[in-house]
């Protein structure tokens, strides 16, 4: 009889739940498009997969990719900023926490932007504010309907102080143009949606959809329980306790993401 080694597993093969903690083959879950197939768990998925599951197959032409940011602070915690910055672009192959551009949805040309929670935690910095009011501004001078997906943990990114901070109310001074041209957006809200993102550009859709289970809101539940010290009502912060107090319009799935927008868009006239 020959012995034979034991093979191990690939690497990579399988993957735990962040939901329901089940071990779920990875291929399985990325047919669903980063779906758990036990319990429904939206999974985070990177801005470029968003981008291939939202627009149509080689349409996405990207805006401003050049836009980097730079250091006006010199910002030292742990690392300098710079450094951070560098080690982050490595790390994730994003230049920065957004990404814009224009695409067709359905053929259905959209001016679009997504940002993500891997780089900085999708912070608004000087680039993200600019790059999505760019966005913003191109949307209104070619009447295009604008569609941002919001994948981010923080808001106001410290490192670049009340730089950052104005980028807020300069997004949202954009989309109020925007919105008086009767340009249509439409926010999408996913798993996490906080901070300056969720009290500023976030909310301000004609039509806010939001991906199942997603956390959405500004400080976190265990801040504002350990600020104001009660126990938060059950399912706080999530889409489907935002839905059932009028925070948001729908919560859609993210196999039915693409369709509903294209719908959106046709029943407003856009």
């Amino acid at each position: 009889m020959i012995s034979r080694p034991k093979r191990g597993v690939p690497e990579g093969l399988w993957k735990r739940c962040p939901g329901c903690q089940q071990t779920i083959f990875r291929k399985q879950a990325e047919k669903r498009l980063g779906v758990c197939p036990e319990c429904d768990y939206h999974w985070y998925v990177p801005a470029r997969e968003r981008i291939r599951q939202i627009l149509d197959e080689g349409t996405f032409e990207e805006w401003d990719a050049d836009l980097e940011s730079t250091d006006p602070l010199e910002f030292v915690d742990k690392k300098p900023y710079s450094q951070r910055l560098k080690d982050e672009q490595r790390r994730t192959g994003l230049r920065e926490a957004a990404v814009v551009g224009t695409g067709m949805i359905r053929a259905r040309r959209v001016a679009f932007g997504v940002t993500d929670s891997s780089f900085i935690m999708g912070s608004m910095g000087s680039v993200v504010g600019e790059k999505l009011t760019r966005t913003i501004e191109r949307a209104t001078d070619d009447q295009l309907p604008l569609i941002i997906i919001s994948g981010s943990g923080g808001g106001a990114r410290m490192h670049e102080g009340l730089l950052s901070l104005m980028q807020m109310a300069k997004v949202s001074a954009a989309l109020a143009r925007f919105d008086k041209s009767g340009g249509l957006f439409i926010s999408v809200l996913t798993n996490p949606t906080m901070g300056g993102v969720a009290a500023s550009f976030a909310s301000l859709g004609d039509v806010v959809f939001a991906e199942p289970k997603a956390l959405i809101g500004f400080a976190g539940p265990r801040t504002i329980k350990a600020t104001i010290r009660i126990e938060l009502p059950k399912g706080f912060q999530t889409s489907e306790f935002l839905l059932e107090h009028g925070f948001i319009d729908r919560i859609v799935r993210r196999e039915d993401l693409k369709s509903e927008i294209a719908r959106t868009i046709d029943f407003c006239g856009k």
